[in-house]
């Protein structure tokens, strides 16, 4: 049933909330891609047209006098960030158009500068152009906060290199390793992550002042066709936007499928950090490894003495939200039409800003998960001591064969005890040890260290010096370059 509970302006709790904005990612993520950045920026970007055009002499049509005023400038500046966001909002039910409510609004905090806002230009001057200025942004916040996240990792990692604990293959007991270097295994996937990021930053070009259909055809008519300010034109909106170079052609629109290859690239973030998650919250069911848990945190309503891993399990979530925005994407890339469709335009305002608002949310949560994670030292001792006597078989027969004794025969009998302890371990009879205490009696195996045989760090292999070969070759770098955005706290507010 349906009731009537007040209007938004009286309940500011009547409307849906986007979780990203008001639950996970962070403001600053948040205020990136809102209106006000968003509609500021357009701001700005009708600003540095107009400048440059007065910068390559744009003149009246009889050619007599600049185009553009020093007075129309100032004009523009002086009103970059009061926009009346109300009388906008009139302009675009009055006109269908969010770009020309804008103009139009702008022209009326400065109207000595109405009729040279927009000269020239297309829609996709602002929008096109801001939607790059801000995903560059966005993937530079990213990988700050991603080299933070291998920064807290790898020093994990280090700290626990060379703790044995049990490994797995299938989610199946196999050698052993160390709790840091299954850190490492985490961190590198991280590391892939940061490459392909910091290539897509990068690689982000302007898409600059193109014209409709990216002919720059009507600043050509401008500037009386005069090829070569047209070409300048469009490099000083670029670099004045933070941007050295511009897409070499477009249509209305930059290629959609720029947004396909970054959205693909947050994807892949989202996927490592699924992967460690899921990792987490398998071994907090294993007791071995716990997320942060706070003194008056609830891990649930009913069962007052559960610790759940709720930090690996929203990562989890938020990061599988993450990994399938990419089709939308890839759909829009494949089918726009000639030189622009507008289809793009409404998934765009959804997925993009939503791709990097998720991302913020996912590495926020990786962050404070990186910084404390607890280490169940006993717990993970008694796993591995469970398994140790089946693993250290294969020492056994060696020492046997190294004394003499026969490999064949020393392989069956281990065979015939170990099959025979894991049916008693199956039914409660025998615990592993009993393993251990059967071959001990076999006169094959006299004179055998059995202790030795038995101290865990003989199977670690090279994990603890894999460990500090990967500081030294994959993390130290990182953190020698962005130095400035290490050690902040991963704060989760809900």
């Amino acid at each position: 049933m349906q009731r009537s509970f007040g209007s938004p302006m009286t309940d500011p709790h009547l409307l849906y909330e986007n979780p990203l904005i008001g639950r996970y990612a962070s403001r600053e993520m948040a205020e990136r891609w809102g209106p006000r950045r968003k509609f500021g920026t357009w701001r700005r970007l009708w600003l540095a047209l107009a400048e440059a055009q007065r910068a390559l002499d744009l003149r009246t049509e009889d050619g007599k006098h600049p185009r553009i005023g020093d007075d129309q400038l100032e004009a523009l500046r002086t009103h970059l960030d009061d926009i009346d966001f109300a009388k906008a909002d009139e302009f675009e039910r009055k006109f269908r158009h969010d770009v020309m409510a804008h103009v139009h609004a702008f022209g009326e905090v400065a109207p000595a500068a109405r009729d040279i806002i927009h000269l020239g230009a297309t829609s996709c001057y602002v929008t096109d152009n801001t939607d790059l200025i801000l995903m560059k942004e966005s993937l530079k916040d990213l990988c700050g906060k991603l080299a933070s996240v291998i920064d807290a990792l790898g020093t994990f990692a280090t700290t626990w290199k060379a703790e044995p604990t049990l490994g797995f293959t299938h989610f199946q007991p196999a050698q052993l390793t160390t709790v840091g270097k299954r850190a490492t295994l985490w961190c590198y996937d991280l590391v892939m992550d940061l490459q392909e990021l910091e290539h897509r930053r990068d690689g982000l070009k302007f898409r600059g002042a193109k014209g409709t259909t990216g002919t720059q055809a009507s600043f050509l008519a401008l500037f009386r066709g005069n090829h070569e300010k047209v070409r300048h034109l469009d490099l000083l909106v670029a670099r004045e936007s933070g941007f050295d170079e511009v897409y070499t052609v477009t249509g209305q629109t930059y290629s959609r499928k720029v947004d396909s290859f970054v959205l693909d690239a947050l994807a892949g973030l989202g996927q490592t950090l699924h992967k460690w998650g899921t990792d987490l919250r398998l071994l907090a069911h294993r007791q071995e490894i716990d997320e942060p848990f706070e003194a008056d945190q609830i891990g649930s309503s009913a069962m007052a003495y559960k610790r759940n891993p709720m930090r690996a399990e929203r990562m989890c979530g938020l990061a599988r939200y993450l990994m399938n925005l990419p089709k939308m994407a890839s759909d829009t890339a494949a089918t726009q039409w000639f030189e622009r469709t507008l289809d793009d335009s409404a998934p765009r305002r959804l997925y993009i800003p939503q791709a990097f608002l998720c991302a913020d949310a996912c590495l926020k949560l990786a962050l404070n998960l990186a910084n404390g994670l607890v280490v169940n030292r006993e717990i993970i001792a008694r796993g591995v001591q469970e398994q140790l006597p089946y693993m250290a078989t294969e020492n056994v027969i060696m020492a046997c064969v190294a004394r003499g004794g026969d490999r064949q025969q020393a392989h069956e009998v281990i065979r015939t005890h170990s099959h025979a302890v894991t049916a008693g371990i199956k039914t409660g009879t025998f615990s592993s040890r009993e393993l251990i205490a059967r071959l001990q009696k076999e006169p094959l195996f006299s004179g055998i260290d059995f202790a030795k045989a038995l101290e865990p760090i003989r199977y670690v292999g090279r994990s603890a010096e894999q460990v500090d070969e990967f500081i030294a070759q994959e993390a130290k770098p990182i953190r020698e370059r962005y130095v400035a955005a290490l050690g902040q706290l991963g704060e989760v507010s809900v």
